[in-house]
């Protein structure tokens, strides 16, 4: 990894801890496909945009219905937990 791409994953995880009052430090606890008979989403607001077959790093489980993750580009939002399959 360069010098580069360390910061930029830096600086997105700054702004993930400060958009989602998260603290400490972030730990991915499983990995996750997206369910691939899901419908694809778009996303937008607080959700991730969701492709079919998607591997996707879960970071928390906020409720029943919610799940915090990140995907492969590094954008961190809710996902439905609907999309995945348990």
């Amino acid at each position: 990894m360069t010098l580069k791409e360390c910061k930029k994953e830096e600086k997105a995880d700054r702004e993930f801890q400060k958009k989602f009052k998260f603290e400490g430090s972030i730990k991915v606890l499983t990995q996750m496909m997206v369910d691939p008979a899901a419908m694809e989403k778009r996303g937008g607001g607080k959700n991730l945009p969701l492709r079919r077959g998607e591997i996707l790093d879960v970071i928390q489980f906020t409720n029943q219905e919610q799940i915090l993750c990140r995907n492969s580009q590094r954008r961190c939002k809710s996902v439905g937990a609907e999309a995945l399959p348990t």
